[in-house]
């Protein structure tokens, strides 16, 4: 904890990303925003007539977090508001519709001192590494994500899946509400923002062992996308890599065991992420 009467200290990062169109796709729906303290991925829908522009939007939307001092949860919770009403705008002017995931980790200032949270809609992951242990936080808003909670399909089959691409919640899509992880910022630890073409062709343990001997985070993330993209490159493919250096708290404390769901509708820990009503979304 912050000693009284002094501000919490921002938590020293380092960070890297690359993007790639893929070997099967004409235009990158991707966009990405990578600095201190926002970090997004945006994967867009609707074809070269859109999809390209509603990912840019969200990013836009969240660029302009930067620059303002301490973020808070509200803060967090009215971009994705904003992000909702940018893709819906878009989505309204093409024949086809538009649509995008969001996931994003950002440096938020909750309760005196510096924490991670986690935001994601759609099938854009967020995962973290500390020591030689990967975890997923995210979880997915997929068809298949639904088969693997019921029992219908392994995890290991989630990338071959013939419906893999279709998500049940998206931005700009109505009902579409976000998730939320709060995380302590733990020194030492990396973390992983990528579209769904990086482990859709890359295994947990793929990703695993290029997070702990990629290097820096850019040769990391370049070393990432390069991999998926030489083993298929089935769609486009983005990933940001965030090194915690100093500042955070140390990997032996009690509060570092897990993350804790908020709600957009409480800034209270306790209360569970909302769910909302199911929407279908196909990526092109």
């Amino acid at each position: 904890m912050t000693a009284p009467g002094f501000p919490p200290r921002e938590p020293r990062t380092t960070w890297g990303a690359h993007t790639d169109t893929g070997l099967r796709r004409a235009v990158n729906e991707d966009a990405f925003l990578a600095e201190m303290p926002v970090f997004v991925v945006a994967d867009g829908m609707g074809g070269h007539e859109a999809g390209d522009r509603a990912s840019a939007a969200v990013v836009e939307v969240f660029r302009s977090l930067l620059g303002r001092g301490e973020l808070t949860f509200d803060d967090v919770t009215r971009a994705v508001d904003a992000a909702h009403s940018a893709v819906a705008s878009i989505a309204g002017s093409t024949q086809r519709g538009a649509g995008s995931t969001l996931t994003a980790l950002l440096a938020i200032h909750h309760e005196g001192e510096f924490r991670w949270l986690v935001v994601n809609i759609g099938d854009s992951r967020v995962y973290r590494l500390r020591g030689d242990r990967l975890e997923q936080v995210t979880v997915d808003h997929s068809v298949v994500q639904e088969m693997v909670e019921a029992g219908r399909l392994d995890r290991a089959d989630m990338s071959t899946f013939p419906g893999r691409n279709v998500i049940t919640r998206a931005v700009g899509e109505e009902r579409s509400a976000a998730d939320y992880w709060l995380l302590p910022i733990v020194t030492g630890e990396r973390i992983l923002l990528c579209s769904d073409g990086l482990p859709s062709e890359l295994s947990d343990e793929a990703l695993r062992a290029g997070l702990t001997l990629g290097g820096a985070p850019a040769q990391t993330a370049r070393a990432l996308v390069a991999q998926a993209v030489s083993v298929g490159g089935r769609d486009n493919i983005t990933a940001v890599v965030v090194d915690t250096v100093a500042g955070g708290v140390s990997a032996l404390g009690e509060d570092v065991t897990g993350g804790l769901s908020l709600s957009a509708e409480s800034t209270t820990i306790e209360v569970a992420t909302v769910r909302s009503r199911r929407t279908r979304a196909r990526r092109g």
